[in-house]
């Protein structure tokens, strides 16, 4: 009896251990399970969160920076852009004084070689004409020197050819029916132009 005792008790042991196997073995599968879980049905394994964040922290700092540098870009061009509108603002008003600036040239012109009854009217005339350039001159306005250049369309326009009196003259200015004027260094009025040929 003590030997089926024994023997019994060998037998719940050889079963406990079973058991243990048995759930080891089904805990070995399950973690194998989880692990399949893991890499998922592509075979690759899932993105830490971590590198996820800091792929999309670099992203967003790309994208500001570009913006950053855009409205730089922005703000330099309509700054330029504001300062050459008040450097031009009187643009239109300088143009329409210009024809007024010649018939104060041509008036000039008329007065030289008459005699010295007209000494006060020249005088007059020549008093007012540079107090006129002086302050078109104040706002940016300049004469543009065309006599003996060479042609340029850029600066000239042509309203005649003329045989050249020499073989220098050929290409260049000969004579200057209308002046040119200059605005800050932009033209605001070609000079009219007789080129030698």
């Amino acid at each position: 009896m003590y030997c089926e005792t024994i023997m019994a008790e060998n037998k719940v042991n050889d079963e406990e251990l079973t058991n243990e196997d048995s759930g080891q073995e089904s805990f070995a599968d399950s973690k194998s399970d989880h692990q399949e879980e893991e890499v998922g049905s592509t075979g690759e394994v899932e993105a830490d969160p971590l590198d996820e964040a800091r792929q999309e922290i670099g992203e967003l700092k790309d994208k500001y920076l570009r913006l950053y540098a855009e409205f730089e870009n922005f703000r330099r061009r309509t700054s330029k852009e504001r300062i050459e509108l008040i450097s031009t603002a009187n643009a239109g008003l300088l143009k329409s004084l210009l024809p007024i600036l010649d018939d104060f040239e041509r008036a000039r012109a008329a007065f030289e070689g008459q005699g010295p009854e007209v000494d006060a009217f020249r005088e007059g005339v020549e008093l007012i004409y540079t107090k006129f350039l002086r302050t078109l001159e104040n706002e940016g306005l300049k004469p543009m020197e065309a006599q003996g250049e060479i042609f340029n369309a850029d600066f000239h326009e042509s309203v005649a050819q003329f045989p050249a009196p020499d073989e220098t003259q050929k290409g260049k200015i000969i004579d200057v029916l209308e002046k040119g004027y200059y605005l800050n260094d932009k033209v605001i009025r070609y000079a009219k132009v007789v080129v030698g040929v």
